[in-house]
């Protein structure tokens, strides 16, 4: 087996978050974006740690799982969908086997789990999201074209490339309002023959459309993002968004300019074309005020579940002292607050900092402090020590130099979020070196169609 060579293989099975393993000629394969059961063709790219790693270049046969059709029109082009044709039991089955197939073997190492598979701690499954399609509360899109020197398309990059990108006028992620202003934007730039931004040459000014909706209340904020290459009037853009019949309201436009090489969202500097850049969600009964680059779960209806699941599982706080690392605008201290003493939260973000302090006084809240920095650096100033933790680290995890000093506390309990499992996988094994236990865990699916899932785990210290 070389590199460049084409072969045809059945994926037999896929693990977190989508790495799919085919065996043949003797040879295990390793390819990503596919579905268990399907029969491929793909091309061998590059052998590492003695596997190969291959592309597929086209489904041959459908997978057993797939029972039913894509529900949009660019399936499965678009990289923002994986799982459409499967049914939504059979992605919620496949997602909580991968995970607990990921932490069996540290579950064995820790004399937690036998060879039998018998384990002394609870799992509790996996929890759904409440609505399958139209979940999403934010969404960033893309200006570029389909095809090389294409006409001007704005929404998802096609699967597996960074440059073409699909025009997602009927993405099942988010509201239909998205989609709407989605396609008003697309149409006024293309009319106009405005250029959009070419990574390779740094030229051009349309760059990105991030759009966030509530979707308790239907506030919208509409964010252009473009380079600062021209100076163009968005008074008849603004006019045209403000006419459009949506369920919600448009409540903020702003103009982004972001000249950075990199291509992500960020802005230099923000011009409020219309209204304010902030909008309101709900969760729990309580009020947050989010803004454009505030961190706030990407599905409100999940995370009301992901969120009672974290509060169930720190179980009594009364008159306890609790860190929120990792705290984002806030949302879990805010739930933990009326009952606990006080609730530190420390968060990298400053500007998520200052909306959790907002949300706070919100929601009439006053035993919430939050601190704006690293976690690594900000618990070595803290006089507090806390009764209990809650870890909700970014997707690479835990910084390994942070981990010593928050398992210095040795707190009874300790509930670790984790939106990457493999990431989880890994800092357990430090808190089961520093003599904790896992009590129970569980995964909270908040993003529907994707590879990704949540996993939630409450950590106790043994008392032995």
């Amino acid at each position: 087996m070389k590199k460049g060579e084409i072969y045809e293989g059945i994926i037999e099975k896929v693990e977190f978050p989508n790495k799919g393993w085919i065996e043949t000629d003797g040879q295990k394969v390793m390819v990503k974006n596919g579905i268990p059961g399907q029969k491929v063709q793909f091309a061998v790219q590059k052998k590492r740690a003695g596997r190969f790693q291959g592309r597929i270049l086209e489904v041959l046969e459908k997978s057993p799982l797939e029972t039913r059709e894509p529900v949009c029109g660019v399936f499965p082009r678009c990289g923002g969908c994986m799982y459409q044709t499967m049914s939504y039991e059979a992605q919620l089955d496949m997602k909580e086997r991968q995970i607990r197939e990921l932490l069996e073997p540290v579950m064995i190492r820790a004399g937690q789990t036998d060879a039998q598979g018998g384990a002394d701690y609870i799992w509790e499954g996996i929890h759904g999201s409440p609505k399958e399609f139209g979940y999403r509360n934010k969404m960033e899109f893309s200006f570029g074209d389909e095809y090389k020197d294409g006409p001007l398309s704005l929404g998802l990059h096609r699967k597996g490339s960074t440059y073409d990108v699909l025009n997602t006028d009927d993405c099942k992620l988010v509201h239909k309002d998205m989609t709407k202003i989605l396609v008003c934007v697309r149409d006024y730039f293309r009319e106009r023959n405005v250029p959009y931004y070419k990574k390779m040459q740094h030229t051009g000014y349309l760059r990105h459309l991030l759009l966030r909706r509530g979707v308790t209340t239907g506030e919208i904020l509409v964010h252009l993002v473009t380079t600062s290459q021209e100076d163009m009037d968005l008074e008849p853009l603004k006019e045209t968004l403000l006419g459009l019949k949506l369920e919600g309201k448009i409540v903020g436009i702003m103009h982004l300019i972001n000249d950075s090489l990199s291509d992500v969202v960020k802005s230099d500097e923000t011009r409020i074309l219309y209204g304010r850049d902030w909008f309101y969600e709900t969760l729990l009964g309580l009020k947050f005020r989010i803004s454009t680059f505030s961190f706030f779960q990407p599905n409100s209806l999940a995370a009301e579940v992901l969120y009672s699941v974290v509060r169930e599982y720190i179980g009594e706080t009364k008159g306890m002292e609790v860190f929120d690392l990792y705290s984002g605008t806030g949302t879990i201290a805010q739930l933990l607050a009326p009952v606990a003493k006080e609730v530190v939260g420390v968060e990298i973000v400053e500007e998520a900092v200052r909306a959790a302090g907002e949300n706070a006084a919100l929601n009439g809240l006053d035993n919430c402090r939050f601190i704006a920095g690293d976690v690594l650096k900000t618990l070595d100033g803290l006089e507090e020590k806390p009764d209990a933790i809650i870890l909700d680290p970014p997707r690479e995890g835990i910084h390994p130099k942070a981990l010593p000093k928050i398992l210095s506390y040795g707190v009874e309990r300790i509930v670790y979020v984790s939106c990457k499992a493999t990431s989880l996988a890994r800092d357990l094994e430090s808190f089961f070196e520093a003599g904790y236990r896992l009590e129970k865990a569980c995964c909270v699916d908040q993003f529907c169609e994707t590879v990704w899932i949540e996993t939630v785990v409450l950590l106790k210290k043994s008392r032995e």
